[in-house]
């Protein structure tokens, strides 16, 4: 039978397919999906997306369902990170010539980056006094987080409310993109945040003292779990959940600010319509696969069922995809959650060089200095070649350039 993945399978170990035709899997990430394939829990076979790259505990853009028990370190800490996009009714004819000042008023609308070494005073990436928006945005969200602070008192001392509707740092951004017919989408990526990353490390160490405590031997420590029914599984489930509703109202927060930053600067009524889903690409769910009731962990991966919207980004200098499901059981109706590193950031900025980076991205209104260029296109895989690989996990809807980009 001809196959669009790749079938790998050794003894004593789950059988994984991969959609890698074209790109690279190198041999460490290789190595990394073999301990994961070794673990007893697996459901049917993992899935391996064409943007698969190195990760902790498991590779980034894996699909790991399982039964009866889940890896927290496969979740991750940047619990519910993900896209949204909205497409506007304004064209590329309606945006200034110069670009600047709108990313300058994005950037002020939208707090980013982190401040260094910060041991007093407001980290730049939080809020300081409390926007009315995001106050009301926490409400929905405020009961479940008192309810979850009574049985992890440490969640309290997080930023939790103040990155409510904030970028962070890294990979996470705001585009101003131009599709195929000119028209103008705001596109932007995060999670969430700190509040997130807290849940995650919190769980992830819960697992490795249970490890240790039940004598479980592991081929890599970041495989450790939580069983089903065990102590902190049902907590975890719990915590896991809420910091990804966190995430999804982050996005809404941020692109309601976003869009306010582009009305101001443009003096025309304009309509925003989400034409793409607030999807989640670092996130655990409860699904049902070949018969079964599984947990399914993305780690790096979109869930692309039939006809469901789903967005995949390049890098900061590449083009984006807005995508729609084709609902391939064989990769758990899942595709890649965008182009997928081929360096890490370190070797990334001792490789590229600012020329090289001024170069790969021209005519996009970003910044252009030193501190981005781990983020810049070379440290990714060509998005073309990632795309050509997953065609029957989704079919492109809309190809989007940016324009503008904000980066943390």
């Amino acid at each position: 039978m001809n196959t669009a993945y790749e079938v790998i399978t050794e003894q004593n170990r789950a059988v994984v397919k991969s959609w890698t035709r074209g790109v690279t899997f190198d041999d460490s990430a290789r190595e990394q999906v073999r301990n994961l394939a070794s673990m007893p829990f697996i459901h049917k076979h993992i899935a391996i997306m064409p943007d698969v790259h190195l990760g902790k505990g498991a590779t980034i853009g894996s699909v790991i369902p399982t039964i009866g028990a889940v890896i927290p370190a496969a979740v991750g800490v940047d619990l519910g990170c993900g896209m949204m996009a909205v497409k506007t009714s304004l064209d590329a004819n309606d945006l200034p010539d110069s670009l600047t000042h709108l990313r300058h008023e994005i950037e002020k609308n939208v707090p980013h980056g982190r401040s260094a070494n910060i041991k007093r005073g407001r980290d730049k990436g939080s809020w300081g006094n409390l926007p009315d928006d995001v106050v009301q945005a926490w409400l929905p969200l405020s009961n479940d987080f008192d309810r979850l602070c009574e049985k992890h008192p440490m969640l309290m001392d997080t930023n939790n409310i103040q990155h409510l509707g904030t970028l962070g740092t890294g990979n996470h951004f705001i585009e101003l993109c131009l599709d195929e017919s000119d028209s103008v989408w705001v596109m932007l990526h995060s999670g969430s945040r700190g509040v997130g990353n807290r849940i995650g490390s919190e769980f992830i160490a819960k697992a490795k003292k249970d490890m240790e405590r039940w004598f479980v031997h592991l081929p890599d420590k970041d495989l450790a779990y939580i069983p089903e029914g065990s102590e902190h599984f049902d907590d975890y489930i719990a915590a896991v959940s809420w910091a990804q509703r966190f995430a999804r109202v982050n996005r809404h927060v941020m692109m309601n600010r976003t869009l306010t930053a582009l009305q101001k600067i443009i003096d025309k009524p304009f309509s925003a319509e989400q034409e793409a889903v607030n999807c989640h690409h670092n996130y655990i769910n409860r699904e049902q696969h070949f018969g079964s009731d599984v947990w399914v962990t993305r780690k790096g991966a979109v869930s692309a069922r039939l006809g469901e919207m789903g967005i995949i980004p390049g890098s900061m200098g590449a083009r984006s995809f807005i995508v729609r499901g084709l609902g391939n059981a064989e990769s758990f109706c899942s595709c890649s959650h965008g182009a997928g590193r081929v360096m890490s950031r370190e070797e990334a900025k001792r490789r590229v060089s600012m020329e090289e980076h001024l170069t790969a991205t021209e005519g996009v209104e970003c910044r252009k200095d030193k501190s981005v260029i781990d983020e810049t296109p070379a440290a990714y895989k060509d998005i073309d070649k990632v795309m050509a690989a997953q065609s029957d996990l989704v079919e492109i809807v809309h190809t989007l350039k940016q324009v503008v980009c904000v980066k943390g």
